[in-house]
């Protein structure tokens, strides 16, 4: 979209209202007109994203509340659970494809995977927004290997996270700890892996 123009200008104003409600109405905002997006937000872009400022909360283990039990459908269409993931640090991010810092940090939270990939560390997506072809269709892109599941249409999903993040923050990434708590909580674009490795391995140093 040329910024140039007035006339451009104008259309790019209307477009980013309509997405602010289409993200209060909970709906999609992927198109095929957000392939820019991720550069639009390095260019300091933000309209259109819920999450705007960067803030990282750790929580001592004393202080940790009940395990976060969850349950939804993969983009494979298969079921993953919080029991299918027990007993290791679980790395949780909310993400959806249309979303430009989610792209920006992808590559971030695939490195960060794979640093911890013999060890006792999951990652999960939390797609919010999307069909399973669009969700697999950004795994393709970015070359995520993780899972995700899909919570568009899983108010139960929804609901298991609701008491510790907003959904509506994106992209907020969550650390559990091996017994399933919150340990950690990242809201915004990550900058690099190396804050959350950071954290990650704190939690892990924790387990005996």
């Amino acid at each position: 979209m040329s910024r140039g123009s007035v006339r451009h200008g104008r259309v790019r104003s209307v477009a980013a209202a309509l997405a602010a409600v289409a993200l209060t109405a909970g709906l999609t905002a992927c198109t095929g007109e957000n392939d820019d997006l991720v550069d639009a937000y390095r260019e300091g872009d933000t309209s259109g994203f819920v999450s705007r400022d960067f803030a990282t909360s750790e929580i001592a283990p004393d202080d940790r509340e009940q395990p976060i039990v969850f349950s939804g459908t993969a983009v494979d269409g298969g079921t993953i659970s919080s029991d299918d993931l027990a007993g290791d640090v679980v790395v949780v991010n909310f993400w959806y494809a249309g979303c430009g810092p989610c792209r920006a940090e992808a590559p971030y939270l695939q490195q960060a995977n794979e640093e911890f990939a013999d060890a006792e560390v999951s990652f999960l997506g939390v797609n919010i927004y999307d069909e399973a072809a669009t969700a697999a269709s950004f795994d393709r892109t970015y070359g995520i290997t993780y899972p995700s599941v899909l919570a568009h249409r899983d108010p139960d999903l929804k609901l298991a996270f609701a008491e510790v993040t907003s959904l509506q923050a994106v992209p907020t990434t969550l650390v559990l700890d091996a017994q399933g708590r919150l340990a950690a909580r990242i809201i915004g674009q990550l900058q690099d892996a190396s804050i959350l490795t950071t954290i990650v391995a704190d939690v892990r140093a924790e387990t005996p």
